[in-house]
């Protein structure tokens, strides 16, 4: 398995791309848009020099990523000759379903077909292909360089040896593959968000205030970053798509997602992609600093 096709240039595919492509995988970055992947490579760049600054990489070993990797702006062209397709698409149902139709009828017939979604059902997906058994999902973490994890999610029909080549494939990344099955949420979402939903109604209800409820957190509970902040670094409106497929799922109250939440989402205030969410985001600044709507006098 050698060759890559990664869909989406966003935060999480391009830290795909970046990934395999530092592992010697040839791969193929796929999105419509032209300037998004520009954008993309230049981010890649960016953070490969970030790692040639700490002493992690060489210029020799940046060139050869950044040389392993290719871009398209057309699904049947990137995928024609991979191996295995890393669906990496914004979290919407609708949307992944008519990105694997693609994928079905234009990878070759061996090849896998993988999402990185953070919820969504792998057996919903893998229903709109005619090959279920090669349908798995591959949930990364946030940042994909960086984080060792794995989610390694089988759908109903996933085969032992689909499964078996992910998991092997994530160790050749140097990450560590953990095998679950395929529930709402799966584990890493069906434990943190319903945590980070309960930190935003303790905001919404009075309880403690943003930097109170994170220092809580941080020095209490030892978590490296606070609930609220975390929300922000995914994006609010991310953590309200997989809040609502967790209500959805199990259709029970305790995911339903807090209305301080919902509105602030409809507000376009959507963490730190939008530069406010809980907190303010001020380019070139490291500052961690309140938005204004919740600083207490």
């Amino acid at each position: 398995m050698k060759q890559i096709a990664v869909i989406g240039s966003g935060t999480m595919g391009n830290g795909i791309a970046h990934t395999f492509a530092q592992f010697n995988y040839k791969v193929n970055l796929i999105d419509i848009n032209q300037p998004a992947l520009d954008n993309a490579i230049q981010t890649i760049t960016k953070n490969l020099d970030r790692q040639l600054a700490k002493g992690t990489l060489t210029e020799d070993h940046k060139a050869a990523t950044l040389n392993n990797i290719s871009s398209y702006t057309s699904i049947k062209d990137g995928v024609q000759s991979s191996d295995l397709i890393v669906e990496a698409a914004t979290e919407n149902v609708d949307l992944k379903l008519k990105i694997f139709k693609d994928l079905d009828e234009y990878a070759p017939a061996h090849a896998i077909l993988a999402s990185n979604t953070s919820s969504i059902s792998i057996t919903q997906i893998a229903a709109v292909t005619g090959r279920g058994d090669k349908v798995i999902g591959m949930h990364f973490m946030n940042p994909v360089p960086v984080m060792k994890l794995v989610e390694v999610i089988r759908g109903y029909a996933t085969s032992d040896e689909t499964t078996s080549i992910i998991m092997s494939l994530s160790q050749s990344l140097e990450k560590v593959p953990v095998e679950v099955n395929d529930y709402p949420g799966f584990v890493a979402n069906r434990i943190l968000m319903p945590m980070i939903n309960e930190a935003i109604y303790t905001l919404y209800e009075g309880v403690a205030g943003v930097y109170e409820i994170d220092t809580v957190m941080k020095l209490g509970m030892a978590h490296p970053m606070g609930p609220l902040q975390l929300a922000d670094f995914i994006g609010l409106d991310v953590c309200l798509a997989i809040l609502k497929v967790l209500n959805d799922g199990f259709g029970n109250p305790k995911y339903a997602p807090c209305p301080l939440l919902v509105n602030m989402v409809a507000a376009g205030k959507k963490g730190a992609k939008t530069g406010e969410g809980f907190y303010k985001y001020i380019s070139g600044s490291k500052d961690l600093t309140v938005s204004d709507k919740f600083k207490r006098s």
